[in-house]
């Protein structure tokens, strides 16, 4: 199917391209969640129209995530969590962990945004976790997991 994209979408292309997908991807995916529309020829000539306006607001969002980032990268945050003698802990810390602990120092990020390559922290100590803001911004922040009694 072919689609106009109205956002930066990683790995397929950025705001304004037409780009050919699998139908599901774009019936369940991207035209639902606002990232594009069919291409024909009304749906193109709309775009032409707000293509100011959709440029504009990428660079908002994108200058708001960057405002964030600054303020983000770096943070440390402690989460304390049952561990056992030797440092290892009773279950694990996820990325909805770490995602309510910034929300708790005043950042709101969405779980889905924390990347957690290794996947959850089962061990206490210092690790580095990245937020991913956008998809053009990431932060590191450093993720503290200590053990309680």
């Amino acid at each position: 199917m072919q689609i106009i994209l109205l956002d930066k979408v990683v790995n397929l292309g950025g705001l304004g391209d037409v780009v050919k997908v699998k139908d599901g991807y774009a019936r369940n995916y991207l035209i639902p969640q606002g990232k594009a529309k069919r291409a024909n020829t009304a749906n193109l000539a709309e775009f032409e129209a707000r293509r100011v306006e959709l440029e504009r607001l990428a660079a908002e969002q994108l200058a708001a995530a960057q405002a964030q980032a600054e303020k983000v990268e770096g943070l440390s945050v402690t989460i304390a969590r049952k561990a056992g003698v030797d440092g290892r802990l009773f279950g694990s810390v996820t990325n909805a962990d770490v995602a309510d602990a910034l929300k708790a120092k005043g950042f709101a990020v969405e779980k889905a945004a924390v990347r957690m390559p290794e996947g959850p922290l089962k061990v206490v100590g210092e690790s580095q976790v990245t937020v991913s803001l956008h998809t053009d911004v990431t932060a590191t922040i450093n993720v503290a997991v200590v053990g309680e009694n």
